[in-house]
């Protein structure tokens, strides 16, 4: 007994360790266009730089060992393709237009109103909400200053916070309900926004750190971007015929398209990287996201399992599940189960993690590297 209660406290203790990096990031002093750059980053690393957040920018800035370079290559190009997506890097799952909205045009950013999204000139000034945490309850700030869309994420930014995403109608309605209660009158921007540009790597993040009037496509052909060193490491579009040093990263998470059980994937992982993924953040599980929708099976294998005896969900990692996201009817009530269960994510909807018999043939994520 006393065992079980000293492993418990272990788990739980555990549940403190500090957020993993999910990319590895590698600069390279040499330069070359945009697209040699993408062709050596494929053939020696992942792919050309991707940036999800700013924990990932400061990162990528820790990685340049040359304070004399001044511009640099990262992974963003424009497509031509426009679609919507949150400042935060969430992708837009859950969209709540008004009637007639979005009505296109110029306008390329989402304010708030009577609890609809109308798109809106990001020109424009406008109050806005900040969101600290992702807890709708505690995390809003309203911010009573008018700005136009870009100044309001940089504020936010600047405040260790991003302009808020909205991922569900319950978040929706929670929002509406903090605009009610603080006799906020005026439309207010929220992080929703469209572009056309796309990372090297297809990956969903949204994110964005452009310097004052950028992007503005210069004489019509700037369709690559760079970072600017001497500019805080804001970004600007250029053509992508200059030749400038680059960043390559190198994928944490790696997607394993055999079909195993969770025994056998747990153990493929550990031979030929480091283990079966843990996701102990919701950064990590937008990580996952992006890679899962390669996968050929329903769900994919997560280093997720329940103990009977200890009637407790923990990671191969050592942890508890301290962050959740399971589906409903998923993770309570395991501990009668009689078949050993495991943890998977699903590979569709919202992607979800759920209970699945341990014996299931199921693709898997490995995590490349240590925590």
């Amino acid at each position: 007994m006393e065992q079980t209660q000293y492993l418990i406290l272990l788990l739980i203790a555990l549940c403190s360790v500090s957020e993993c990096v999910q990319r590895q990031y590698h600069f390279i002093n040499v330069n070359k266009t945009w697209t040699e750059a993408q062709r050596f980053c494929r053939e020696n690393y992942t792919d050309l730089a991707t940036v999800d957040n700013m924990t990932d920018m400061n990162e990528l800035k820790k990685s340049v060992n040359d304070g004399d370079v001044q511009y640099i290559w990262i992974g963003l190009k424009k497509t031509g393709v426009d679609k919507w997506q949150w400042s935060s890097g969430e992708p837009a799952l859950y969209l709540n237009w008004g009637s007639g909205q979005p009505n296109g045009g110029a306008e390329e950013c989402v304010v708030i109103k009577n609890g609809e999204w109308h798109d809106f000139l990001c020109s424009n000034s406008l109050t806005f909400i900040c969101n600290s945490s992702n807890n709708m309850n505690t995390g809003l700030v309203f911010v009573n200053q008018t700005k136009n869309w870009r100044g309001a994420q940089s504020f936010c930014r600047q405040n260790n916070t991003e302009l808020v995403s909205v991922r569900n109608q319950n978040e929706n309605q929670q929002i509406q309900k903090f605009i009610n209660d603080s006799h906020i009158s005026t439309d207010v921007w929220i992080g929703l926004f469209r572009d056309s540009w796309q990372w090297s790597d297809q990956s969903d993040s949204s994110f964005r750190n452009w310097g004052p009037g950028e992007p503005d496509n210069h004489e019509g052909n700037e369709n690559c971007t760079m970072i600017k060193q001497k500019a805080q490491g804001q970004w600007a579009d250029i053509s992508c015929n200059y030749q400038f040093p680059f960043v390559c990263h190198e994928d944490k998470l790696i997607l394993i398209n055999e079909t195993l059980t969770w025994t056998e994937a747990l153990r493929y992982c550990r031979q030929n990287y480091t283990d079966l993924v843990s996701v102990h953040s919701v950064q990590m599980q937008e990580e996952v996201m992006n890679v899962v929708k390669r996968a050929s099976t329903e769900a994919v294998w997560l280093g997720l399992r329940h103990s009977r005896i200890l009637g407790i969900w923990y990671w191969v990692s050592g942890e508890t599940v301290c962050y959740q996201n399971w589906a409903p009817g998923n993770g309570t009530d395991e501990d009668c189960e009689s078949t050993v269960r495991s943890g998977a994510v699903q590979t569709g909807g919202d992607q979800r993690w759920i209970s699945r018999p341990e014996h299931d043939n199921l693709n898997f994520i490995c995590s490349r590297y240590e925590d």
